[in-house]
């Protein structure tokens, strides 16, 4: 048996230089090197880009880390001497190695293991089995019950029972059905769904295939945001390969079961990630919202019964279907079963993909797996649900990740964005951050969004410019209220949820804002005071020459001072000073 050597090519690690070690390992391989060289998906560990996998003949893996095209040298000369203790400068660290040993992955259990070009990658992994067992020995209803035992609930935020959902689909009278996947995934700071389809795309393609066959659907479609250009590439390519192999289309795997599968890019609306707003974009229309009911298993996609599920919910189907619905209900909380991929950024050493059972704590996917927070900050809060989620503090942070636990903070679950803020972190500044997101991706149909969220952000701008006002929160309050109670689709009705956690449990850094022109983490340009300490300057002058408006005044090797009525707090004098002798407060 030859070694492997398997660089991971996921979004991540190209745009952190994986292409160029492929291509450095490539011109160092020579013939009489017993290696081969592929590649593989995402492996998770995203800060640790570009990561080289090596497997010693006898399948001992030395993972490398931060590789570069120089090191492509010793790499090959490790394997073709036999002698992987020349890998030591360049392998994983034990602390860094956490990231991926305490977590339990199902929808990642293939990522960054097989090659996502390679259908014969996954089905040497027991791939298209549990299509098979479906196929062969199950009825559509025997499907659903399987499901429903596992507990699955949607992995698109609101987690909805998929059986409930598939059921709804297959009892709705008529020949013509739709299953779709919403990978429409908008959040910022998440890349879940982007990573389950560029590392391991047949997982996909097999959780949709049953949930067809389950609700009688004879198509299927992907609705895929264009600014995921290898997944779509690498998806398509999958689609030919099930095609070829049998898997996909006609009498599938010699049964009477058929089904067709299309790819349809979305345009990058945020609001395509709800169901109905993604339909009317499916059909050609403006994706905006309709009135529910009827709900899509009713009239979905051109008024025909339709299920819709995310790509996260399909890439648990085929291990349920596999390992029993019993299996995944095993894991979980009473409420939530099964597990959760999430996307952890932000003030954390160790970002990336982490896929955990739910009932695990924040505080241990934070600490335990993320590594805790970065250059010796403190943690403030998390922001779970992207932007229509929350944001919880630091003495909420042993609650339990669960649909239920977390809905009582005020937060989401979401698709699983999971933004980690420190001590430096402005929250009034955040709450801004997210209403100007969810302003600019209303779709307008409905006044409480469109002009709602308007007004909200438009508060916000005043309060970080310091232009408060006393009852601005109260007015927050109120506005939010009305918005959620009033707002046709999801994307109004969680939009203020930003605003109204942020206000619940930060409320003094928005009095400071207001009452006391202060922003507690000193971020906020407008709220800040520039001045020089005189027993720490030295009189060098460099922050006079970077000053852009001369706001900055003194004699050569004495002492400078800032006129505050002149100053545009732009920092470039902080950026320039040697001695720290600038102040702001």
């Amino acid at each position: 048996m030859n070694a492997r050597i398997v660089v991971g090519q996921g979004s991540c690690g190209l745009a952190a230089g994986a292409g160029a070690v492929y291509t450095a390992l490539e011109s160092k391989l020579t013939a009489d090197v017993k290696a081969s060289l592929g590649i593989t998906g995402c492996v998770g560990i995203c800060y640790l880009e570009p990561i080289v996998d090596v497997y010693a003949p006898n399948g001992e893996l030395h993972r490398c880390v931060q590789v570069k095209p120089e090191h492509a040298e010793i790499i090959v000369k490790a394997v073709a001497e036999d002698n992987y203790d020349l890998l030591a400068p360049i392998v994983i660290s034990e602390d860094d190695a956490q990231f991926l040993s305490k977590q339990t992955r199902i929808a990642l259990r293939h990522c960054g293991i097989i090659n996502p070009d390679e259908i014969d990658a996954y089905t040497a992994d027991d791939g298209y089995k549990a299509l098979e067992k479906v196929l062969k020995t199950m009825t559509p209803e025997a499907v659903i019950e399987e499901i429903k035992i596992s507990g699955l609930g949607g992995r698109g935020g609101a987690g909805f029972p998929t059986w409930f959902k598939w059921n709804a689909a297959r009892q709705s009278p008529g020949e013509e059905k739709y299953l779709i996947c919403n990978a429409d995934e908008g959040d910022p700071g998440a890349f879940m769904d982007r990573a389950v389809i560029e590392s391991d795309p047949h997982n996909l393609i097999e959780g949709m295939l049953i949930g067809a066959y389950a609700i009688g659907a004879k198509e299927a479609v992907v609705y895929v945001r264009a600014e995921y250009p290898l997944a779509i590439v690498r998806l398509t390519n999958a689609i030919k390969q099930a095609e070829e192999k049998g898997y996909l289309g006609e009498n599938i795997m010699g049964t009477n079961f058929s089904c067709k599968m299309r790819i349809k890019a979305g345009a990058g609306a945020f609001v395509c990630g709800e169901e109905t707003a993604l339909i009317e974009s499916l059909e050609g229309s403006r994706g905006m919202p309709r009135l529910k009911p009827p709900f899509p298993a009713q009239a979905g996609y051109w008024l025909k019964p339709s299920n819709i599920n995310n790509v996260e919910t399909f890439a648990n189907i085929a291990w349920i279907i596999n390992n029993g619905g019993a299996a995944f209900s095993a894991m979980g909380t009473e409420n939530s079963k099964g597990t959760k991929v999430f996307a952890v950024t932000g003030k954390v050493k160790r970002s990336g993909l982490v896929e955990i059972p739910m009932g695990m704590t924040l505080r241990e996917v934070i600490f335990d797996i993320a590594g805790g927070i970065r250059d010796g900050k403190e943690f403030k809060a998390v922001q779970m649900g992207g932007p229509s989620g929350g944001c919880i503090p630091a003495h909420l942070l042993d609650t339990i990740i669960d649909y239920r636990a977390l809905g009582a903070t005020g937060a989401i679950m979401g698709s699983g964005g999971m933004v980690v803020m420190d001590e430096t972190t402005c929250m009034v500044g955040i709450a801004k951050f997210f209403l100007d997101f969810t302003t600019k991706e209303s779709c307008g149909k409905c006044v409480h969004c469109r002009i709602g969220t308007k007004r909200l952000s438009e508060i916000l701008e005043r309060i970080v410019a310091g232009n408060g006002r006393d009852g601005d929160i109260e007015l927050l309050e109120e506005l939010c209220t009305t918005v959620k109670d009033g707002a046709l689709c999801g994307l109004g009705q969680t939009a203020p949820n930003p605003v109204l956690t942020t206000i619940r449990y930060f409320r003094n850094e928005y009095e400071d804002h207001i009452y006391n022109h202060k922003c507690t983490a000193k971020q906020c340009p407008a709220l800040l005071t520039y001045s020089i300490d005189q027993e720490k300057c030295i009189g060098c002058s460099l922050c006079a020459k970077k000053c852009p408006v001369g706001a900055i005044t003194g004699e050569l090797k004495k002492t400078y001072a800032i006129d505050p009525n002149v100053c545009i707090r732009c920092g470039a004098c902080i950026n320039s000073c040697r001695k720290g002798a600038v102040v702001v407060e």
